[in-house]
């Protein structure tokens, strides 16, 4: 079953202006394609498409406006205005049931690590291979207590079952390690000898300048 269910319309207008005009109509121009058909040009629904694609790897169902057909589909590549962080274009590719795509999967970071250390989380995606009707939306990772040295490597993430890694199992994903404190009071001084310093030179230049005089 299909995360969601996106009402299609064709699409037989094409450029910068018509791609204008369907965004000022409320709606997402994208492009269909896959398993050896040609590309279908379609409009979506903005705001349904949007919290559709809140989901990572959500599993699309496009339908014609008509009902005659039906497909499921994941986005491939959303297209994102900067300033208004609108959908200005979508790419979906066509999927089936029961096969499996690589697809790249959230790295979520959970828990607190032992006091006193710093977790840095190297990678954000892992690639993973998964059915294209089952695709995880995220995958967790818990630092819960560990000291600083301790690392998290792609192969030690847990996946779900059905679910195969793509990444190196040596990739990094996550370095714990112990908390740096920067030495403020030495900054301090620092600043403090420095102002000393310019006000100095600016005293003996002033000095000068009246000895010319």
């Amino acid at each position: 079953m299909a995360d969601f269910k996106l009402i299609a319309e064709p699409r037989d207008e094409f450029g910068k202006g018509a791609a204008r005009r369907i965004r000022r109509a409320g709606r997402v121009p994208a492009v269909v394609y896959g398993h050896g058909g040609d590309p279908v040009h379609i409009s979506l629904e903005g705001h349904a498409t949007m919290m559709a694609l809140k989901h990572a790897n959500a599993l699309l169902e496009i339908e014609s406006t008509d009902g005659s057909k039906n497909v499921l589909a994941i986005a491939r590549d959303v297209q994102i205005e900067p300033v208004r962080r609108e959908i200005e274009h979508l790419d979906l590719i066509i999927v089936k049931r029961g096969e499996k795509i690589e697809v790249d999967v959230p790295v979520h970071v959970v828990g607190d690590a032992a006091p006193g250390t710093m977790v840095s989380q190297v990678e954000s995606t892992l690639s993973v291979l998964a059915d294209a009707t089952k695709l995880p939306e995220g995958f967790e990772v818990t630092v819960e207590g560990r000291p600083a040295g301790e690392h998290i490597l792609a192969g030690q993430v847990e996946l779900p079952a059905g679910v195969e890694l793509v990444a190196d199992p040596e990739l990094l994903v996550v370095n714990i390690s112990e908390e740096v404190e920067m030495d403020t009071e030495s900054d301090a001084d620092e600043t403090a000898e420095e102002e000393t310093t310019e006000e100095g030179a600016a005293d003996e230049a002033e000095s000068e300048g009246s000895d010319e005089e």
